[in-house]
């Protein structure tokens, strides 16, 4: 990593809840509201964000874990706004609180783990033993 990367860095993203943000299953919507699948996806990109400028070129970052409480629920058109602040760097392993907010107030809250890799290793994990190929 370069270095730089500080706590209590912050990054922040803003999304509109649209329809395919929905809360669905098989393709059936269960609520037309901003699903904790799609919050997820946004509490990761946003943690992401902490880290790109200080990522070298021959490593990525990879999630690692996700602790996410949906408080609220946000409806189609609503505009949400997802803050991740960096609360622990150590031994490659990236911490993020992260917050979201929409015109009410805070709908979700959670930590998003990443863990700072040479893209060798990451290529190693991804390959699959030729045993396995089918």
């Amino acid at each position: 990593m370069k270095p730089g990367m500080e706590i209590g860095r912050k990054e922040s993203i803003e999304i509109e809840v649209t329809e395919d943000m929905f809360a669905s299953f098989e393709g059936k919507v269960v609520h037309p509201a901003y699903s904790t699948v799609a919050m997820v996806y946004h509490m990761e990109w946003v943690s992401r964000k902490i880290i790109l400028p200080f990522l070298e070129d021959h490593e990525e970052g990879m999630g690692a874990a996700v602790e996410l409480k949906h408080i609220n629920a946000s409806p189609v058109h609503s505009k949400v706004k997802l803050i991740a602040t960096l609360t622990e760097y150590k031994d490659q392993q990236v911490i993020t609180k992260v917050e979201a907010y929409n015109e009410q107030g805070i709908i979700g809250k959670g930590i998003v783990k990443q863990v700072i890799l040479p893209k060798k290793v990451i290529q190693q994990k991804l390959s699959v033993p030729e045993s396995e190929n089918m």
